[in-house]
């Protein structure tokens, strides 16, 4: 049966009306510029960077080394290949805590995703200790210590791996997680639906909470830092700002906590660079 004119009028504007709202109306949060200070040379640099009062950790699938955070000059290495213990197969994201780093770790891109996080003495650069997730959630990316809790993302992918016939987990699944001090699961949030689309095929590679109090996560490809605040209700993120970073290409990053809190630390995976990043004063500007 063929539509009157009225009728036909009525169903284009409500299919506009839906593709609208569809493709994210709501406003944008502001946009800020932040500035890359440093740049050191790293072999490691290929997933994440950690940091802390005198050192930055660059982090590879299967190897970290610490350099001088002053001159960059590399001082000691954990995981030669001809040692290399073969349960750990994807380190990502870490954090320097009272003389010891803790890093994330999966078994990315092996299914079913497993995850667990590894512990090392900074002052040795050996391998203390472990935490076991098994198959949950995703893949772990990042953890970080705020507020007298762990937290951390277990990422999922829309890319189908080498192998597979579907989506490695689906980004829209990506889930961000606060922990107790045994790595249990109080609390977990997604991320707003444009953040996960600008994230895909990839997902949320990094995080790391500032001194201002607002978590700062980071994607797999893309020259920015999305600002997030934990939501009075609900289960999404509440997405403050964007930094951009030309320069960037996502991965890990890591505040620096033993300076003013100006400093984020990330890495160039391209280049294998370790970059020192001058970020914007939000106080005042959200």
């Amino acid at each position: 049966m063929r539509q009157s004119l009225s009728e036909h009028r009525l169903s284009g504007c409500l299919f506009l009306f839906a593709a609208f709202f569809a493709a994210g109306s709501y406003a944008q949060p502001p946009e800020f510029d932040a500035k890359i200070v440093e740049q050191f040379d790293a072999f490691d640099a290929f997933q994440a960077v950690a940091v802390d009062e005198h050192f930055f950790y660059a982090i590879n699938n299967r190897q970290i080394t610490q350099h001088d955070k002053a001159d960059g000059l590399a001082l000691q290495r954990w995981g030669d290949e001809k040692v290399v213990s073969n349960s750990l197969t994807h380190l990502d994201s870490g954090i320097v805590l009272a003389g010891k780093l803790y890093s994330a770790h999966s078994n990315y891109p092996g299914w079913p995703m497993m995850s667990s996080v590894e512990v090392w003495d900074v002052s040795s650069m050996t391998r203390i200790d472990t935490h076991s997730f098994g198959v949950m959630l995703g893949s772990f990316t990042w953890l970080d210590r705020y507020a007298e809790s762990w937290w951390g993302t277990f990422a999922n992918y829309d890319r189908v791996q080498r192998g597979m016939t579907i989506p490695y987990g689906g980004t829209s699944n990506t889930v961000m997680v606060q922990f107790d001090d045994d790595f249990q699961v109080l609390h977990s949030w997604t991320l707003p639906a444009e953040i996960l689309r600008r994230m895909s095929p990839m997902s949320n590679s990094g995080g790391s909470w500032g001194r201002d109090g607002l978590l700062y996560l980071s994607g797999h490809d893309d020259p920015e830092v999305y600002v997030m605040a934990l939501p009075e209700d609900g289960s999404e993120l509440d997405w403050l700002a964007t930094i951009r970073i030309p320069g960037l290409n996502g991965q890990g990053i890591a505040w620096d906590r033993s300076d003013d809190g100006r400093y984020l630390w990330a890495i160039l995976r391209s280049t294998r660079q370790v970059l020192k990043i001058e970020m914007p004063e939000l106080d005042g500007a959200l």
